[in-house]
């Protein structure tokens, strides 16, 4: 399963059904998941909370897709390192 981690956490991932999910503070993901017409984003069935599913549309743009990446990592680095 690939995924990018900083500060002891993880921030974007893959799952099986080659599907991304980019975390974001509680805040962020309401607002996101609404903005995206988007869902909580799901690995191997199991809900990660605070991860929003990238849907396959906003892949298009791919400058966009990593200021989403960008703003994910600034979160984890704003938490208590691991």
């Amino acid at each position: 399963m690939p995924y990018t981690s900083a500060n002891g956490y993880m921030f974007s991932l893959f799952n099986k059904d080659c599907e991304i999910g980019i975390r974001f503070s509680k805040e962020v993901q309401e607002k996101y998941i609404k903005e995206f017409d988007s869902s909580i984003y799901k690995s191997y069935g199991a809900v990660m909370k605070g991860y929003v599913l990238i849907p396959e549309s906003m892949l298009k743009d791919l400058d966009n897709v990593s200021h989403y990446l960008n703003e994910s990592y600034d979160y984890v680095m704003s938490l208590e390192p691991k």
